[in-house]
């Protein structure tokens, strides 16, 4: 091991060892990737990029070369026959985002790839093979939209609170040769549940994802060779309502009946080929066992009327509908890019126990999404019916005062008698409490399972602390994240709105990267939001525009450019940049219009959103003292964005546009000081936390006016909200990070580990397990008092990671090819551990202060490097590597795992 000693000072003196490990190892590849996807199906990219990552023991390791080799086989592949595209050695130490620079890539077809890497420190066997597959474009579909074009059960309707059966659909065919490979191209609207053979497809739920249907519909792709069989098969789908057959009536909520496009090709082995589509020779029945689905209302089950095998070749369908061709979508038919939901977790309940009317209350423990498998001795004809909540009154009966208008009730009436299991198909739910009401004697615990449900994605971050409170947020947050993703970031899960609401997800889409792989999730949603603007160029506060929105203000439609800062600076893509760069600038273009009058943006239509009211029962303040000014907000955002798309006119390669965007900055940064700072005072408006901390730290603040402004901000913070937070939506994205880098963390923390009214602990001691709409959601009007919902996290999760884990990502290296290290350490913290699962490899951070002992342990991943900073006040280093930085002392390392040790 090699070591290197230095003395470290604050007012005393700290001697520290530096350790580096370098034990000699072997190189390997792992994990490859296809547009971040592994193996993925459909992909529509005509020149798909590639990614890796390299594990090793070794330290400061370095890719120097790579080569990519991919051919339409495996065999081919193995032997280096028929490549499509050999790259050859090409001096790089890029191993993420490689471009395709090989022949045209055929629709349709699957591809087999391998890479291998020379490194400063030798070099690796070829990987393993991944593989992937092209989308089909409009000239290779020929099936045909179906459905059934009425509404014909009883009770159904498209008006008040939708209601349909579920639909289900079928065709038998034969397979007549042997079958080499088999692909299925489906899209189910609005949801669709496929089977071959009586088997399931996938494991995937709620399919396809959502979109604005006018402008694009999504179709999934699958290999199904397995499922079949030479000789006869049977394809059946059930088709539900989801966002397609609206939830609730509406222009923009209700597109039509359901509907079904599928398109199975099967290549057997003499070179041939067949296709199975959706067309007229297909058959389709209401009358099956789901009688209602509705993502609001519940879903209702009626086992009298299942159908046995009816996804199977045995099965007479002889009494089923010839189906209806049904006009097609509007919207453009394109491949997914981004994985469905699917079960990720179970929970089993804490609790069961009696209330009045022979009902159970069941206590999950847990603030959850998704939905309740049930397993119970039911009674022929007898429905048993399950409602669902977030909390209990105080008589525990059921609180849905905060649901509106959802129903969010599931009814299951068995066949017979006896034991039955059971789970929704076509909805979902946000509950911690569960009323069950049909039973004859009270149920156990084991006869429910919480089944939790979100987009397919990794959990890339861990974090801990010695702090309970610190943990326990972060644990809500976790759940409250992952509970709100439905093929979109929403508001919401369990309420009547559950939309994809844009400022909620401004700044702590960053927050949320760190502990999910949201990057396919969030560039999906980016095109939601495209698709979603209007001709004008106005962007909907709502995306997809289920509810049309274009209010023209500034600070929700932010949420279309920040996410987009995020996939760049997390995860290194350039492509939503330059993608959706004409989009952005239109927008731009169209504000300057409509809402900018001498420089100052003025529309503002939700202010600060939910920040702290005077009063425990206000849903919004009514004291003019506590809100900020409207244009001011508007006007630090919009700043903030021309800021971004400086920076995205670079990289998208419009540098024409940087020197407009340029001056109108400076005169807007102009003309805001003007009206609304007061230099003498050093503060912005009414001086509220929010005005100041926006200036601040979006870089409005004149030079030289910093420290007064930020003091400004700690004297409001302490004098008239005791150390609480006293900001909404808009000044929270700002706070954490804003009071740890002008020198208060230890007012951050104390901010964050409060558990009186307003804070995050606050929500904690009244009983939370998720993130709530409001600071005070346990008293405030239930009209808008959701317990589920995250936008005010604001940068509280990016701060934990960033500042106190100390994992920041330097830009210079975007997607954490280049790293800071730099943690914080307020008073009364002891200790850190958390860990980020970046593009390039595990990132870890875990350090403790205990007595006068301090450990620092850090891990850096193969191919990248970092940047390791301590506290100014350090002093006397006899290291010649390090550097005196401002406020900080630096050091740079490579790859590999570190020790800092030291006393005080």
């Amino acid at each position: 091991m090699k070591k290197s000693s230095f003395i470290l000072g604050f007012l005393f003196i700290l001697a520290v060892t530096f350790v580096q490990c370098t034990n000699k190892g072997t190189i390997k590849i792992k994990s490859l990737k296809v547009e971040m996807q592994k193996n993925p199906m459909g992909v529509s990219n005509k020149t798909p990029r590639f990614s890796w990552q390299i594990i090793t023991d070794q330290n400061n390791l370095e890719q120097t070369s790579y080569q990519v080799e991919i051919a339409k086989d495996e065999a081919n592949l193995k032997q280096e026959k028929n490549l499509i595209w050999n790259s050859g050695k090409v001096k790089s130490n890029q191993s993420v985002w490689i471009d395709y620079k090989g022949e045209p890539l055929k629709q349709g077809t699957s591809y087999f790839w391998r890479v291998k890497i020379c490194t400063n420190q030798g070099k690796t066997d070829w990987s393993d093979i991944g593989h992937w597959s092209m989308s089909i474009d409009d000239s290779e579909w020929k099936a045909k939209w179906i459905g059934e074009n009425a509404m014909s059960n009883p009770k159904e309707t498209d008006e008040g609170n939708t209601r349909l059966a579920a639909r289900y659909l079928r065709k038998t065919f034969n397979a007549e040769k042997s079958i080499k490979r088999a692909m299925l191209y489906i899209s189910g609207l609005g949801l669709y549940k496929a089977f071959l053979n009586g088997k399931s497809v996938s494991d995937d739920i709620l399919s396809p994802t959502v979109s604005w249907y006018p402008v694009r519909v999504y179709y999934n792709t699958y290999e199904v060779t397995d499922l079949l069989e030479t000789g006869k098969n049977t394809i059946g789908v059930e088709l539900g309502n989801g966002r397609f057959f609206g939830l609730r009536p509406g222009k923009t909520l209700m597109f039509g009946l359901p509907r079904l496009l599928a398109q199975l090709e099967i290549e057997y082995t003499d070179g041939t080929m067949t296709k199975i589509i959706s067309d007229k020779d297909w058959k389709i029945t209401s009358e099956g066992p789901i009688i209602s689905n509705n993502e609001y209302d519940g879903e209702e089950y009626d086992a009298r009327k299942e159908i046995t095998g009816w996804d199977t070749n045995s099965y007479n369908d002889s009494s089923w509908k010839i189906v209806d061709i049904m006009e097609s979508p509007k919207g453009k038919l394109t491949s997914q890019p981004n994985p469905n939901i699917a079960i990720q977790d179970t929970i089993t309940p804490i609790k069961v126990f009696p209330i009045s009317g022979g009902k159970y209350i069941i206590d999950m423990g847990q603030n959850m999404v998704g939905w309740l498998k049930i397993k119970l001795n039911g009674e022929k004809n007898h429905p048993i019916t399950i409602r669902f909540a977030e909390s209990l009154k105080k008589d525990n009966t059921l609180y849905m005062d905060n649901l509106r208008e959802a129903k969010v009730t599931d009814i299951y009436t068995p066949a017979k008698d006896g034991i039955f299991t059971w789970r929704p198909v076509f909805t979902y739910h946000g509950f911690r409490y569960a009323e069950v009401s049909g039973l004859n004697s009270q149920p156990e615990l084991n006869n429910f399972t919480g089944e939790v449900f979100y987009d397919k994605m990794e959990t890339t971050g861990q974090f801990e602390s010695s702090n309970k409170m610190l943990n326990t947020i972060y644990k809500n947050a976790y759940w409250g994240i992952r509970g709100n993703y439905r093929g979109m970031p929403t508001d919401c899960p369990q309420r009547d709105e559950r939309q994809g609401w844009l400022g909620d997800r401004a700044t702590g889409s960053s927050g949320e990267a760190f502990i999910f792989d949201n990057n396919l999730l969030y560039k999906k949603w980016m095109q939601d939001i495209e698709d979603s603007q209007s001709p004008e160029g106005s962007i909907s506060d709502v995306s997809p525009r289920y509810w049309t929105i274009w209010n023209d203000d500034v600070t929700w439609p932010s949420a279309y450019f920040l996410p987009i800062q995020m996939l760049y600076r997390q995860y290194g893509d350039i492509l939503p940049i330059k993608k959706h760069y004409v989009s952005m600038k239109k927008y731009m273009e169209h504000i300057q219009k409509v809402s900018m009058k001498d420089y100052i943006l003025e529309k503002d239509t939700y202010g600060d959103w939910c920040m702290p009211p005077e009063s425990l029962n206000l849903i919004h303040s009514k004291d003019p003292a506590r809100k900020t000014d409207g244009a001011i907000l508007s006007t630090t955002t919009y700043y903030k964005l021309l800021n971004l798309m400086t920076e995205y006119a670079k990289i998208s390669g419009n540098d024409q546009d940087t020197i407009e965007y340029i001056n109108l900055a400076q005169k807007i940064k102009e003309a805001y000081n003007k009206k609304f700072f007061n230099a003498d005072s050093a503060m912005y408006g009414n001086n509220t936390v929010t005005a100041n901390i926006l200036s601040l730290r979006l870089g409005l603040v004149p030079k030289g006016y910093e420290k007064k402004v930020f003091d400004n901000i700690i004297k409001k913070t302490e004098t008239d909200f005791q150390g609480h937070v006293s900001t909404g939506v808009l000044g929270i994205q700002q706070l954490m990070r804003g009071l740890t880098q002008y020198g208060e963390v230890d007012e951050a923390y104390k901010i964050a580990t409060n558990d009186t009214y307003p804070s995050w602990g606050y929500m904690v001691k009244n009983g939370a397990t998720t993130i709530w709409e409001l600071w005070n959601g346990n008293t405030a009007d239930p009209a808008m008092n959701s317990r589920n919902h995250v936008m005010l996290l604001g940068d509280l999760i990016i701060w934990f990671y960033e500042d106190l884990a100390g994992i920041k990502c330097n830009i210079e290296g975007a997607g954490f090819k280049k790293i800071i290290m730099q943690p914080y350490f307020p008073k009364g913290l002891t200790h850190i551990k958390a860990s980020y699962k970046s593009i390039y490899g595990l990132i870890k951070s875990e350090w403790t202060k205990a007595d006068e002992e301090f450990t620092w342990n850090i891990a850096i991943p193969a191919n990248t490097s970092a940047v390791v900073r301590l506290p100014s006040e350090i002093k006397n280093l006899n290291n010649s590597s390090i550097r005196e930085v401002e406020n900080y002392q630096e050091f740079d390392i490579g790859s590999g795992n570190y020790t800092i040790k030291g006393s005080f």
